[in-house]
């Protein structure tokens, strides 16, 4: 068991060159899974619409804990946003979109999808084996992650910067992640932080 270490490797205010990097190390990748993890925080209505035009689906949710007023249960969102009109999920926001989404779905989207709020995609997959560098491909912790407007790879605060990731070993793997992050014209910017 373990968690990959994420390695921030390029940090832009440019949203569409650090999707274009992370891109790039995508095709480092031997393999990739088909589907993508996509989070997004959606703070208004057209936010919520872009993501369910990409992402169409239940797993959309409040973006803080709420319970019931008179039992104090857990409320989850369980409305259909592509069913509602503008008026209907505005009441709800902020809301949260967390799940897996076939991979050509969000690559061909996300940028137009993205808004005001965090959002994220990672791509797992496996690298190739490097001797040169002593270091192997690990298909439970190798992969790519782009946050946009975020600097950490759990997702902390908001920020005008995107930043993008490489995913290694749960015992790190910074000439990897050095190499990597020389392949995009990038460096590793600051610790290893804790991963998928």
């Amino acid at each position: 068991m373990g968690t990959s270490r994420a390695y921030p490797v390029f940090r832009t205010t440019d949203a569409a060159e650090a999707y274009r990097r992370a891109g790039r190390l995508c095709a480092l990748l031997e393999q990739v899974e088909d589907k993508v993890w996509l989070f997004a925080e959606l703070p208004t209505v057209r936010d919520v619409r872009r993501i369910a035009a990409i992402a169409p689906g239940p797993p959309f949710d409040y973006a803080g804990t709420r319970t019931g007023p008179t039992t104090g249960d857990h409320l989850w969102f369980d409305l259909d946003v592509t069913a509602l009109d503008d008026a209907a999920p505005a009441g709800h926001l902020p809301l949260t979109f967390s799940e897996e989404v076939g991979r050509e779905r969000v690559e061909d989207g996300i940028l137009a999808a993205l808004g005001e709020g965090m959002a994220s995609v990672e791509w797992h997959g496996c690298r190739p084996d490097d001797p040169e560098a002593d270091s192997d491909g690990h298909p439970k912790y190798d992969g790519v992650h782009v946050v946009f407007h975020g600097d950490e790879a759990q997702y902390g605060h908001w920020t005008e910067e995107h930043t993008v990731f490489v995913h290694v070993t749960k015992f790190g793997d910074p000439p990897r992640a050095r190499k990597l992050a020389a392949h995009i014209g990038g460096e590793v910017l600051g610790e290893a932080q804790l991963g998928w």
